[in-house]
């Protein structure tokens, strides 16, 4: 019989009543591209509400993946107005803006971006290091935060000791170490084998319902798209349509998800945890100094 996972725990960053978690007005993005202006984004207006699960969907090329670095706080809007958790990013300097995203937002990414010779509780304890705060009390957090996606006992595990759904979940509890606002999810179950990244997209889901953590999850999986409570259709840089649908939780039992599923064929893997994929996670070492992998100029996402 597979165990529950809790996924109760001290409450998501609260922000003042009537604040969106984010908000991006009129919102465009443009590279240049050996003297080419390229548009990756064309004017976008959204809203993400305290709490809420929306996906972002689009083909290849779209400017969905220019469009959640731009709501991370990793990039900066080439033109129209940014708000995250309340302050316009257009008044912040990167050190504002580094220690913003550590404090409002989550990261969890494809390539699960891993130290590769660091503990699972010390990738998790990360972005803590930023806040200032003790060693003992980072793991501490880090380990009860493990413990919430059902990895407490593999605090000491390297990534080359976990399959890829442990390791995203290593990522997932290193994202909500913080106690974000927002969690941005990025093609998180792109990795995964099908059984894995259904139990995945549930954990996150449970999350998002009992944590009240915002969940948006950018994705050209169709069925991925289907499970979120608002749908934003990005093509061509432009947000074709938004649409909110009401659904149940994808379980549809009413009791915790669980990633403690019948055994698995998945392999052990250390995929996105080698060198050069420094944390991604709320704060991490690449999401607090801005030096996160970026799409190239011209091929987003």
């Amino acid at each position: 019989m597979s165990a529950a996972i809790p996924t109760q725990g001290r409450p998501v960053r609260a922000l003042p009543a009537g604040v969106p978690a984010i908000e991006a007005v009129d919102v465009s993005r443009t590279y240049e591209l050996d003297g080419v202006s390229v548009s990756a984004l064309r004017g976008v207006s959204l809203t993400i509400a305290p709490g809420e699960y929306a996906a972002v969907i689009g083909p290849s090329g779209s400017g969905k993946s220019t469009l959640m670095h731009l709501l991370g706080g990793l990039d900066r809007p080439t033109g129209g107005r940014l708000v995250i958790g309340g302050r316009d990013v257009a008044t912040l300097g990167a050190p504002e803006l580094a220690a913003l995203r550590n404090e409002t937002i989550g990261f969890v990414f494809q390539a699960f971006h891993l130290l590769p010779r660091t503990s699972a509780v010390d990738n998790v304890a990360l972005p803590l290091v930023y806040r200032g705060i003790g060693a003992r009390q980072r793991r501490e957090r880090a380990a009860a935060m493990l413990g919430r996606v059902g990895l407490g006992h593999r605090l000491d595990h390297r990534p080359n000791q976990l399959s890829g759904g442990e390791q995203q979940r290593v990522a997932i509890a290193r994202a909500l170490v913080t106690d974000p606002a927002v969690l941005l999810a990025d093609e998180p179950t792109g990795n995964l084998d099908t059984a894995t990244g259904e139990a995945v997209l549930e954990l996150l889901e449970r999350l998002n319902a009992e944590s009240g953590v915002a969940l948006v999850m950018v994705t050209h999986d169709q069925e991925v798209a289907a499970r979120a409570r608002r749908r934003i259709a990005v093509r061509d840089g432009l947000i074709r349509s938004d649409t909110a649908h009401d659904r149940p939780l994808s379980d549809g039992s009413g009791g915790p998800a669980t990633l403690d599923g019948a055994p698995s064929a998945e392999p052990r893997s250390v995929s996105g945890s080698g060198p050069g994929h420094p944390s991604g996670g709320s704060g991490g070492a690449a999401g607090a100094t801005g030096r996160l992998p970026r799409q190239a100029p011209g091929g987003v996402a």
